[in-house]
């Protein structure tokens, strides 16, 4: 055989390799893409607050859609385009996916596409910011201040972002919360997690009658900037007792969070299940939306009982507690940071038993003393 035709056999061979790749490729993703379609046409299991909102809202595949929110509020609801089958399905999945992040309460997490594959961490959710599933009510219905609404996000449309100087639409301020505030991963922008949160935030304004473009006063949090209070100065020691006094119960001496029985029942607060340092929620990166939240929204069942300045001293101490760096921090403050989160919480830990061990020696010691009683 000659140069030249052992030349052309091996080209023909690469040649051949990679043509057999790339169809094997193809056939990769066309199996992937079934696989999506099924799960698209497949049954949606909804938690039970989803089953519960979304029969409330009364959710259908029909040809037309009413609001009842809108209806027993005023009387009447524009008649609107209603939902196909397809769509109810959209939007249930977006609403499992507010409600259940990390798949705690289902057991199917393929048809909430594996959300909890973009979020570092076990504790995360959606709705520990944005509560009661994206519309936090009082009990009479009245939309609360604050609450993050996701109906009123939606209905912003292109808003613009100040502290990036851009105008970011829906599923781009969806990706901040991914990647800050959940401390994780940033999905694609045609991934079907953001396309179905975006439906069911969509359904939300409807069922709220939320008109585009409109500014409402749920949309974000209130936020608390150091002009609005006495201007004491944020305080770390009177925020650790405020915190230890109204805050602990839940969210754990620690900030780590609490769960029962493998459930978590309070998310955590520092740590690294916590959200990050490039969050907006940390005080050090933003001083005035925390504090916010804290006073619209905490404690649970005593909301609004926190001065301003009280909320603003809880926020200053929770996020000098150890948590994970942000993914612009570089490599070197992250290794510091995971460093502090495996280390602070035991040595803490192991603090507080000597103070106590101290304190139970001397109140054996005084009562050993103590002069019997005659």
């Amino acid at each position: 055989m000659s140069t030249i035709q052992r030349l052309l056999s091996h080209r023909l061979l690469h040649l051949s390799l990679v043509l057999f790749a790339l169809l094997l490729i193809y056939l990769i993703s066309l199996d992937r893409h079934q696989q999506r379609q099924q799960l698209r046409q497949a049954e949606v299991v909804l938690t039970q607050g989803c089953d519960d909102k979304l029969n409330r809202y009364q959710l259908n595949a029909a040809d037309s859609y009413r609001s009842p929110y809108v209806a027993k509020r005023s009387g009447s609801a524009p008649l609107l385009k209603g939902y196909s089958a397809e769509d109810v399905r959209v939007i249930q999945r977006g609403c499992n996916i507010i409600d259940d992040l990390q798949g705690e309460q289902t057991d199917n997490i393929a048809t909430r596409w594996n959300s909890s594959d973009f979020v570092r961490g076990n504790q995360t959710s959606c709705d520990h910011c944005h509560q009661s599933i994206g519309d936090k009510q009082d009990a009479d219905g009245n939309r609360l201040v604050g609450s993050i609404s996701l109906g009123a996000s939606w209905v912003m449309a292109d808003m613009y972002d100040r502290f990036t100087g851009l105008l970011l639409p829906f599923e781009l301020r969806q990706m901040q919360c991914f990647i800050n505030s959940s401390n994780g991963f940033k999905p694609n922008i045609a991934d079907d997690l953001i396309r179905d949160v975006t439906a069911y935030s969509r359904f939300l304004s409807a069922a709220l009658d939320l008109k585009i473009g409109t500014r409402y006063p749920e949309q974000g949090i209130d936020e608390i900037p150091a002009s609005s209070t006495l201007k004491r100065g944020d305080d770390y020691v009177r925020g650790e007792a405020l915190y230890q006094g109204r805050c602990a119960n839940c969210h754990g001496i620690q900030g780590l969070g609490l769960k029962l029985q493998g459930k978590l029942l309070y998310p955590a607060v520092a740590g690294p299940n916590a959200f990050n340092t490039q969050s907006r929620n940390n005080f050090s990166f933003v001083s005035t939306i925390l504090p916010g939240f804290i006073c619209r929204n905490m404690p649970k069942g005593d909301e609004g009982s926190l001065e301003r300045q009280q909320c603003r001293d809880i926020a200053f101490y929770i996020s000098n507690l150890p948590r994970p760096a942000g993914d612009r921090a570089g490599p070197f403050a992250a290794v510091w940071r995971q460093l502090l989160m495996r280390t602070m919480p035991d040595l803490v830990s192991f603090v507080d038993s000597l103070n106590k061990n101290k304190q139970n020696s001397a109140s054996s010691q005084q009562g050993f003393f103590m002069e019997p009683t005659r």
